[in-house]
Formats: C-alpha cells, structure tokens, sequence
C-alpha cells in the first residue's frame, strides 16, 4: 500500500488516507519529497526550520542544513525538494531567494549549483506577494538522465541544465514565466510538462521549444501536474481563474484531464468547486493512477477523470495544501 506524506500549511501528515500521523506540527510547510525506493525517508521544506529530513517514516525528523550553506542552513524558505530517480542518495532543494542545492550522501552535505542569478533574466524575476524576492519553485530530471536538469523560478523563468547545474541555458524557447508544477515520464524522455500561472505547456525536446495546448482548458491559472505513471498521454491538472481564487479555501478551484487533443473536467468524485483550494496531484507509486489532495481530503483516482475519498479527513486539516509525496 503506498505512504503518502502530505503537507499541510502547518503539519505534514503520513499515513495511507485511512488513518493519519501528525507529524512537524506548527511549522511553517512549504513542501515535501520522498525516496521512492526507501519510503520511510523523506524531506520537508519549511519557512520556519529550514529542511527537515525524517529516515522512520515521519517519526523523527531532525534538520539537515548544511553549515556552510547560507540560504539552507541561515533560515531563508526551503521552497522546493526533489529526491532523485536515479539514485537515492542524490537530493536537490531550492529555495527563496532562488538558488538551487545537491547532496549526494542523503542530505548531510550540501553544494550550491551556482551561477542561477547570473543568468540575463534574473532582473525581471519577482514573486508577486513578496515583489522584491524570488524562488525555486520546482526541481525535475530527466528520467533517463541524472544530469539534465529542469527548474521553476516563481515567477520568472523556466531554466534548464545539461550537466547538473554547472551550466545554466535560461528560458529556452519560449518556456513559461510563471511555473509552478513540472512532470516528466519515463516512457516519454524527452517530454517535459509544466502547470504555470500563464497555462499548461508541454516539450518534447527536453525543454528546448515549448507548445501550449490550451483548448477544453477554460481555467488558465495551473496549478497542480501529475502524469499517469502507465501513459505518458495521460495528464492532470488543477486550474482556476487566478491565484486568489486557487490559494483560497473559500475559492474556486478545478481538475482537468487530458488524454489527447483537448482538456475535459474531471470532477466526479471530487468536492464542489466553490471552497475548493487548488488540488495538489501526484501519480500513484504502484502505477494504478492518480491521488489529489485537497482542503477536503485525499483522493484515488485510477484514470483520472472518476475520484474516490481516500478516507477520513479531520476539521484540522482543512488547510491548503502545500504537497503531496506518494511512495
């Protein structure tokens, strides 16, 4: 049965959706990752306590910020985590202001990838409730390529690297300013998908050049992104007007599926939209499908167009959303 650590606003909880742990409550949660091939290891990024790295399954946690690395370990936001595909001792993190990290022990040692806020874009980057800082929003690899390297500046660029951050090519081809979710699949690697403020675009060139296939997509701010793990053609989202009304638990949020040219709502089984806070997505660990979280709960979706509850949800837990790991 897969583990999920979802994140919350103040507390991550880990459990199978039936029943719940509370773990890391009053922090600050901006986002979390877990080792697929060691489910009981995870990361937790925080506003409050830097990254924060549990090796029981959300039991203990403990900080593993790196003392000679300013922005993880001198308290900035740890906005991003990634735990590599390819190896489960390879994590990367990025943080605000951006900046992007790598270990290759598991967390106890980090380096900085430098060389992002020298890039000509830089000037223009600027996270809109705080205008005068930025982030990194999102880390993906390739999945048949450790070093080819893909990241989400919110807001600013879409920046991809060749070999492992030591060289950055910056918004290439028309990539999106505003991205918030990146995907990639592994029967697709040269694919790249991105849920950005600006809409849904998709490469097929590892990030090079970029199309932007929008139609049936009538709620342009995206938000969510997951991939059915059996078919790359198969891609969800979560969508709204604009970011009042997704980052909202009294707004207006909606899931899209797409499995060939055009976007269709796939709401059946989900809460209404009204008081619906945009759903994180995930694809599921077993290759069965889908899970969303969201201000309501946790649910299963085998195609991504029919949901069910995951089980029960506590009054407590009816936050936003900040992410979603499924091991």
């Amino acid at each position: 049965m897969d583990t999920c650590y979802a994140a919350l606003d103040d507390r991550v909880l880990v459990g199978d959706g039936l029943s719940w742990t509370e773990t890391l409550r009053d922090h600050d949660i901006e986002c979390v990752a877990a080792v697929p091939e060691s489910p009981d290891r995870a990361f937790v990024g925080t506003v409050d306590s830097g990254l924060q790295r549990t090796t029981d399954g959300g039991e203990t946690w403990r900080s593993v910020e790196p003392r000679s690395t300013a922005a993880l370990g001198g308290g900035d936001r740890v906005t991003s985590v990634t735990a590599s595909p390819h190896d489960p001792d390879v994590v990367w993190a990025g943080t605000e202001p951006s900046a992007v990290y790598r270990s290759v022990d598991g967390g106890e040692s980090w380096t900085e990838r430098e060389g992002l806020t020298d890039l000509d874009s830089e000037s223009s980057w600027a996270f809109p409730p705080r205008p005068h800082t930025h982030h990194v929003r999102w880390i993906a690899l390739a999945p048949d390529d450790p070093e080819q390297l893909y990241v989400a500046i919110e807001a600013g660029a879409f920046l991809r690297s060749p070999d492992g951050g030591e060289t950055w090519i910056d918004r290439p081809g028309g990539g999106r300013r505003d991205n918030h979710t990146l995907a990639v699949h592994s029967d697709a690697p040269d694919r790249v998908y991105t849920a950005a403020g600006d809409g849904y675009a998709q490469s097929e060139d590892r990030g090079e050049t970029w199309t932007y296939p929008q139609g049936g997509l009538n709620h342009r701010y995206v938000w969510g992104l997951a991939v059915h793990p059996d078919d790359p053609d198969c891609v969800v989202v979560s969508a709204a007007h604009g970011p009042q009304s997704a980052h909202s638990t009294s707004g207006e949020s909606y899931v899209y599926r797409r499995t060939g040219e055009h976007w269709e709502l796939a709401m059946d089984g989900l809460p209404d939209p009204n008081g619906l806070t945009r759903p994180v997505l995930a694809a599921d660990s077993d290759g069965d499908g889908f899970y969303a979280l969201t201000n309501h709960g946790l649910f299963r979706s085998a195609d991504g167009a029919t949901w069910e509850s995951a089980g029960s949800w506590d009054e407590a837990y009816e936050q936003v959303p900040r992410g979603l790991a499924v091991v």
